[in-house]
């Protein structure tokens, strides 16, 4: 592995309780040259967009905060560390929007998940490698508990929408997406990544 690989944008995406944030951080041990970052941001735009997720704001006026954080992630991390060649992580990115909110927005339009798409389309910057983690909501449920003040069962059915959104979304990109099972162990799970993002920047 002696050749320097070029600039790429690597993403995590997967249902809450994934573990997919704690992997960003063992990650971080890995890769020290690398970029790390995340969306929501910590920006302005992206604390509004917390804000309007604490809240239970309109899912559609919450999708356009997104959008902005996105937008301006983007212009002042994304595409400026590409261009100096580095190689960046981001803890979710644009396929999160596309599974969360097509499935908040799903009663709202025929294909939400595809209208959500084409608002990004022409100007967002496509992920070199996607890894998506998978894993039984259920599961999914346990670790993280519910949040906010869905019942169970709702919090549940969300889920399973948000990872069927997930898995169409790979299936539609098989080249870009590589599928992790999240259930393992979290120490097995990470040197798996590990794996498949050095094969992938080395190859």
């Amino acid at each position: 592995m002696d050749r320097m690989p070029e600039g790429k944008l690597i993403t995590l995406e997967g249902i809450d309780g994934t573990g997919k944030s704690s992997i960003a951080n063992m990650l971080k041990k890995r890769f020290p040259d690398a970029v790390f970052t995340r969306e929501p941001t910590k920006s302005r735009i992206g604390r509004a967009v917390k804000r309007s997720i604490e809240s239970d704001g309109d899912p559609l006026a919450e999708l356009f905060l997104f959008v902005a954080d996105h937008a301006e992630h983007i212009a002042k991390v994304i595409r400026p560390a590409l261009a100096e060649g580095k190689i960046v992580f981001s803890d979710r990115y644009s396929d999160s929007r596309y599974a969360y909110q097509g499935a908040t927005l799903s009663d709202d339009f025929d294909d939400a998940v595809a209208w959500v798409q084409g608002i990004h389309r022409g100007w967002t910057v496509v992920p070199d490698m996607t890894i998506l983690f998978t894993i039984d909501p259920d599961v999914a449920i346990w670790r993280c508990g519910v949040r906010g003040e869905k019942t169970k069962f709702e919090k549940l059915e969300f889920l399973k929408k948000v990872q069927d959104n997930f898995l169409r979304l790979a299936g539609e990109e098989p080249q870009r997406f590589v599928i992790i099972d999240a259930g393992e162990e979290l120490e097995t799970v990470g040197r798996e990544v590990e794996v498949v993002i050095k094969e992938f920047l080395y190859r």
